[in-house]
This record gives structure tokens, sequence and C-alpha cells, in this order.
């Protein structure tokens, strides 16, 4: 029995998504190129991966104006896109809780003391904004 398909973004379809949100409509050739540097993959295997995520609707494939080949563009945006990925992290590893989830990101981060500052600012905006 196949296993049920996932409502998240695999490691590389993430990675492909990524390039195409930084880089805006591309071809499977520069997705490759862009992935090379930490993967290695045949160009018919980035070919395979985006034609799946085109079957998913994650991509939009148009042919090229010249040439074989497509132009592939993201569907799916990357604010909604993160944001339906952290709640999923939240949900299943911190049971719901922000909180936690937010203070387990304190422990193990890095940050300094300006980006602190930063964080501060923020979450008193938030509470000031829901003071009001």
């Amino acid at each position: 029995m196949p296993r049920p398909s996932s409502k998240q973004l695999t490691e590389l379809e993430l990675e492909i998504i990524k390039i195409l949100w930084r880089d805006g409509p591309s071809t499977v050739r520069h997705v490759r190129e862009q992935l090379e540097p930490f993967r290695k993959l045949a160009h018919n295997s980035v070919m395979t991966m985006m034609g799946i995520m085109t079957d998913k609707n994650y991509l939009k494939r148009e042919p090229l104006p010249k040439g074989p080949g497509y132009l592939y563009t993201a569907r799916i945006r990357r604010d909604s896109t993160l944001k339906n990925m952290l709640v999923d992290v939240v949900d299943r590893a911190f049971s719901g809780s922000s909180m936690d989830a937010i203070l387990k990101l304190l422990d193990t981060s890095d940050l300094d003391a300006e980006e602190l500052k930063q964080l501060r600012q923020k979450v008193d905006n938030i509470a000031k904004e829901r003071e009001s």
C-alpha cells in the first residue's frame, strides 16, 4: 500500500522552491546548477522532481518561447508556505504550544545583543497592538 502524500514539502522540494522564490521563473538547468554546490543530481532527476511538483500544483510550467524545455514558476507563496510549515512543526513537536517552540528556539539560538534588542522591540510592539 503506497504511503499517503504529505501536506508538507519534502527536503528537495523545499530546496527547489526556495531557488524559484529567490530567482523567479527558471529552467530545470538553472535549478540544477543552483543545487549543484550542495546536492549532486542528474538533470533528469531534477526534471522529474519538478514535474512531480507541477503535478502537485506547487509549480506552473510553460514552454520556453524558443527551443525545447520549460520555464517553471512557483505557484505557492513563500510567506504562506513557511507559515504552514512552522504551524505544522509547532503542532507536531510542541503539541501546539507556540510559547514552548519560541523558548526552545531562544535556548538553542546564538542571537547577539542587537538581535535580542530587535526581538524585544517586536514583542513589545505586538503586545501594544493586542492591548488596543
